[in-house]
């Protein structure tokens, strides 16, 4: 690390000499000596910008880039305004950490500030957090949050997606808590065994819709289920659709959370995507994180600060409700970008042209013998079936540059179509998709 400290060697060793050191090796004395390194690691030499560079594309050129992406299951390829890669990109914000010091972080408070007032006008809830790890992790704070004393089980629902329900079942072993799978019936949440499931030590009930497998769920029913019971109902939202379906606080939900990524991320293996999550009032103060809040300085100027933090959440460990001590602020940022730059009237278009076009997709396959299970109403995924071998099917779309749907464990293809996807395009994957049928 020596030629990354911005010292001279001078300076160093004044430092040594400050605290009766010659070399810097002495600072490890109480390291024992089989731990410390003899001799260089064995290592290639480095390299210039330009070899880096070139080795760097040739292992990307390894990758396949597909031209249309056929396929969705949490991570979604919208398209990106140009302005939302470009102001996170600007080294004011791409450089700087979450805010600890709120006063000498104003632009990157009041780019959280934003986000989570348009995260409350996207769910229609009273307050937003400034943003957690990913969805997964956003749903699984969720349910810790509504846990009390008495009430320590949360109902998930098997249709809601299964990396959200291992990170629930997750976070609900380490708190002692329990979690109870609700069954799955046609496609969506089974709401009769949902009611059968509902007693005093149930604390909340998580459904997701759109659901994992695009199905549109009847969130009232079993929010209204929930709070007879004393429950609290968490639905878990694709934002993208939040701009035409009805918003989670018109269905009586008392927490919203979801994955962001379609809100400007690009498709990334890996990420880093963000979780977003908002709460009516009454719930305000159990919230995880932070919330970032407006007010004015001495001289009467706008100004932002960090508003509200449990403080628990770095000191208690296991006895919090929540370790969560930071949030992705570059990444809210972009989202933040995002939705300005789209406005309502633009999100509404991508979710219009989404469902439209997964809908003309979902027709032309059920001809082909691809047919939906469900008669549920769907988003922009869907399952289907796969009258032959899928790999035919899949190899047949690669030949176009097609990324096509996702084999789930049934035997089922999980299709997404987004607004990114042309007609033009849909119509190719069909006749290839025809070709391989033949």
């Amino acid at each position: 690390m020596g030629s990354y400290i911005p010292s001279s060697i001078k300076e160093r060793a004044d430092m040594l000499a400050a605290i009766g050191m010659k070399e810097a090796k002495e600072l490890f004395h109480d390291v024992p000596k089989e731990m410390l390194l003899e001799k260089p690691l064995d290592l290639p030499a480095g390299l210039s910008e330009m070899e880096t560079r070139g080795a760097m594309m040739a292992m990307a050129e390894k990758n396949t880039v597909f031209k249309t992406v056929l396929r969705g299951a949490g991570a979604y390829d919208h398209y990106i305004p140009s302005i939302v890669k470009y102001i996170p990109a600007k080294e004011d914000f791409l450089t700087a950490y979450t805010p600890y010091q709120a006063e000498i972080s104003q632009g990157v408070l009041q780019s959280i500030f934003e986000f989570q007032s348009m995260v409350c006008e996207l769910t229609g809830l009273d307050a937003a957090n400034a943003s957690l790890y990913d969805g997964q992790s956003a749903a699984a704070e969720a349910c810790r949050m509504v846990c009390e004393r008495k009430r320590i089980v949360t109902l998930v629902s098997a249709a809601a997606h299964p990396d959200t329900i291992a990170t629930i079942k997750t976070y609900a072993w380490g708190a002692n808590a329990e979690v109870e799978i609700i069954p799955e019936k046609n496609g969506v949440t089974d709401m009769e065994a949902l009611k059968a499931m509902l007693k005093d030590t149930v604390a909340g009930v998580y459904l997701q819709s759109p659901n994992f497998y695009g199905n549109i769920e009847l969130v009232k029913i079993a929010a209204d289920a929930a709070h007879a019971a004393g429950a609290k109902l968490i639905m878990g939202t694709n934002p993208i659709a939040l701009a035409l379906y009805q918003t989670p606080a018109e269905l009586d939900a008392d927490i919203a959370v979801g994955e962001g990524q379609p809100l400007g991320m690009p498709l990334a293996f890996g990420g880093p995507y963000l979780g977003y999550m908002a709460v009516k009032t009454a719930l305000l103060r159990k919230m995880p994180g932070r919330i970032v809040g407006e007010t004015t300085d001495v001289d009467g100027k706008r100004a932002f600060v960090l508003t509200l933090q449990a403080r628990e959440q770095h000191i208690r460990r296991e006895k919090a409700g929540s370790n969560i001590c930071s949030n992705q602020a570059l990444c809210a940022l972009t989202a933040a970008c995002y939705m300005a730059a789209m406005g309502p009237k633009g999100m509404r278009e991508a979710a219009e042209q989404s469902r439209d076009k997964a809908h003309y997709f979902a027709g032309a396959l059920e001809k082909l013998g691809f047919k939906r299970a469900e008669k549920a109403p769907f988003f922009h995924e869907f399952a289907t079936s796969c009258p032959i071998a899928y790999e035919k099917v899949e190899k047949a779309l690669e030949k176009k540059g097609i990324l096509g749907g996702l084999m789930l464990k049934d035997g089922r293809v999980l299709w997404c179509v987004t607004e990114k996807v042309s007609r033009q395009a849909l119509d190719s994957a069909v006749e290839a998709i025809k070709e391989a049928v033949k």
